[in-house]
């Protein structure tokens, strides 16, 4: 009887206990998601509410959770302030063209990169992921831009990041796990060449992988500073980010100058509007986030698959 136990196999869980293993998972990483969501949702959370409420209380450190006392000082300070509009158009404008040449530029040459039968496809490649690690540096880019007698205009700031490798990458990533072999060569035999196959089927295919790349590239060149502070030389031609930037050191520069009652405003003020200057420049996007997130999270899927 012994030898027998002792020879059986291992008992499979039954249905309950699998069932209630199951719950116990789903709880707890319920409740992990849920924490994690709050940690990073509440400082956002925080910093929109700190924009209407007095310094003072915001000094305190205490949990905000409604403007406790309303203050719009900041906010005043900001739209009073004329160069933010002209700095909302500029980067606006930069935005919409920077984006479009990074798209000529990166969906046609992700797309060649993806194809099997380029010759030296290895090698280019190479050359590309070498200049993720290594680069000229700032010195550099300013001379070659200044030779090319393109400092202090638009093209400074857009030419520069017209590709970004890592979105190179997740293009050519996308284009040789979605495009079959099979579809080119039918495509070869119904008398398509290669450029009617890039624009008749492979771009129609591929308005995913486009939306992923306009919000990327979008997102990167709203947020863009250092380049506009560097390669810019007129403020009428700086960006939002530039003249928020400007602004905070303006109002330091104010405050130092005060005294009395107005230093105490001015102090109140200028805490006040670092975060609604955050909350101004990050608005837009926040806007556009939530209807484009689920095109995000497909460009990171595709970034993850090996290609």
């Amino acid at each position: 009887m012994t030898q027998k136990t002792q020879g059986r196999e291992p008992r499979a869980p039954g249905l309950f206990e699998r069932k209630w293993g199951t719950n116990i998972f789903d709880w707890a990483n319920n409740i992990f998601m849920f924490v994690l969501a709050i940690a990073i949702l509440y400082p956002l959370y925080f910093v929109l509410v700190a924009s209407f409420t007095d310094p003072t209380v915001v000094s305190t450190g205490k949990l905000l959770l409604y403007p406790e006392t309303l203050y719009l000082g900041g906010y005043r300070r900001v739209f009073a302030y004329t160069p933010i509009w002209r700095g909302y158009s500029n980067t606006i404008l930069y935005t919409t063209v920077g984006t479009s040449i990074s798209l000529l530029v990166t969906i046609p040459g992700a797309y060649t990169l993806s194809r099997k039968d380029l010759p030296f496809r290895r090698q280019l490649m190479f050359l590309f992921t070498f200049t993720m690690f290594f680069s000229g540096g700032l010195i550099p880019m300013f001379l070659l831009l200044n030779t090319l007698s393109l400092y202090n205009t638009i093209w400074a700031v857009t030419l520069p990041g017209a590709v970004s490798v890592y979105n190179l990458i997740v293009c050519r990533t996308f284009f040789s796990t979605t495009l079959p072999d099979e579809l080119l060569e039918a495509a070869r035999i119904e008398g398509c060449d290669d450029f009617g196959f890039f624009f008749r089927i492979a771009l129609p295919l591929s308005s995913t992988i486009v939306t992923v790349m306009i919000l990327f590239y979008a997102t990167s060149i709203w947020n863009s500073f250092m380049n506009a502070l560097m390669f810019l030389g007129d403020a009428a031609k700086m960006p939002l980010q530039v003249v928020l930037r400007n602004l905070i050191l303006i109002n330091e520069a104010t405050m130092l100058s005060s005294e009395g009652v107005a230093m105490v405003e001015r102090i109140k003020i200028a805490e006040q509007l670092k975060f609604g200057i955050i909350v101004v420049a990050a608005l837009p996007l926040l806007m556009v986030y939530p209807f484009l997130q689920r095109y995000i999270t497909k460009g990171v899927m595709i970034g993850a698959i090996k290609g």
